[in-house]
C-alpha cells in the first residue's frame, strides 16, 4: 500500500467511524441487537483475561520484589503500590484492548466479510435495512462495553495474584496489602486510565467492521480480512494509547 493509498484508507476509516457513532448510541435502546455480541466478546475473552491477570500479578511481583529488597531501604513495602499502579494505569487497559483486538477484531471482520461475499448485506439494503444501523452500530457498542469489563477482570485478578504470591513468601495481610496498593493512587489517575478502554473498544469495533465490509471476494478475502483486522486493531490500540496518555497528562497539568 502506497502512502497515498494509506491516507485514503485512513480517511475512509475515519468517515466510517464517525458515521458509526450515532448508530452505536441509538443501538443502546435495542439490547437484543448488541447483547449477543457483547456476551460472546466478554465470555470468550474472560479466559484470556484471567491468564493475563495471573501472569501480570505474579511476573511483576517476581521481577520487582528482589530488586526492591536489595535497596535495603524498606522499599519492598511499596511493592503493592508499584503493582497496582502498573496494572491499573497501563497493563490492564492495554491488555484488555489487545485481547479484544486479537479475538474480536478477527471475528468481526470474518463475519462481516462472509456476509458481504454471501450478498447478505446487499439483501439487507434491498429490504431497506441499513447495515450501519442493524449490523455496525450494535457491534461497535458491544466492543465499547466489553473492553472495560475485561479491564476490570484483568486488574482484579492481577492484584489478587500479586497478593497470593506476596502472602506465600512475604509477611503481609490483606488489610496491609490493600492499604499499600491504594496508598499513592488517586481517582484522577485511575479513572482516566480506565476510560481509555472505551476508546480501545470503539477503535476495535470500527476497524473490525470496516475491514470486514471492504473484504475482497472469495474465501481468501475472508482470511485476509481477519488477519488485517488483528494487525490494524492492535496497531491502533497501541498508537491510541500513546496519544491518550499524552492527552491525559496534558490535561492533568493544566
Amino acid at each position: 500500500m502506497s502512502p497515498i493509498e494509506g491516507l485514503a484508507w485512513l480517511g475512509h476509516w475515519t468517515r466510517f467511524g464517525l458515521r458509526s457513532v450515532p448508530r452505536a448510541v441509538a443501538a443502546i435502546v435495542q439490547p437484543s441487537w448488541w447483547a449477543k455480541p457483547f456476551y460472546h466478546m466478554t465470555v470468550g475473552g474472560l479466559p484470556l483475561a484471567a491468564v493475563a491477570g495471573i501472569a501480570l500479578g505474579i511476573v511483576i511481583w517476581l521481577h520487582t520484589r528482589d530488586v526492591l529488597a536489595r535497596t535495603g531501604t524498606g522499599a519492598v513495602e511499596y511493592l503493592p503500590t508499584f503493582l497496582s499502579a502498573a496494572v491499573l494505569l497501563e497493563l490492564a487497559p492495554v491488555g484488555a484492548g489487545l485481547i479484544v483486538a486479537a479475538r474480536t477484531g478477527a471475528s468481526l471482520s470474518a463475519e462481516l466479510a462472509s456476509m458481504r461475499i454471501g450478498e447478505q448485506i446487499d439483501a439487507l439494503e434491498l429490504l431497506g435495512v441499513s447495515p450501519m444501523v442493524r449490523l455496525i452500530g450494535p457491534r461497535v457498542l458491544a466492543c465499547v462495553l466489553a473492553v472495560p469489563v475485561l479491564h476490570i477482570a484483568i486488574a482484579a485478578i492481577a492484584l489478587a495474584s500479586g497478593f497470593v504470591a506476596e502472602s506465600i513468601t512475604g509477611h503481609t495481610t490483606l488489610l496491609k496489602y490493600d492499604a499499600a496498593a491504594i496508598r499513592e493512587l488517586y481517582l484522577n489517575d485511575v479513572v482516566p486510565a480506565a476510560l481509555k478502554t472505551l476508546v480501545f473498544g470503539f477503535i476495535v469495533g470500527v476497524t473490525g467492521c470496516f475491514i470486514g465490509l471492504n473484504a475482497k471476494e472469495g474465501s481468501e478475502g475472508v482470511g485476509k480480512a481477519a488477519t488485517d483486522s488483528v494487525v490494524m486493531c492492535s496497531l491502533f490500540v497501541l498508537a491510541s494509547d500513546v496519544l491518550l496518555v499524552g492527552l491525559i497528562k496534558a490535561m492533568q497539568s493544566l
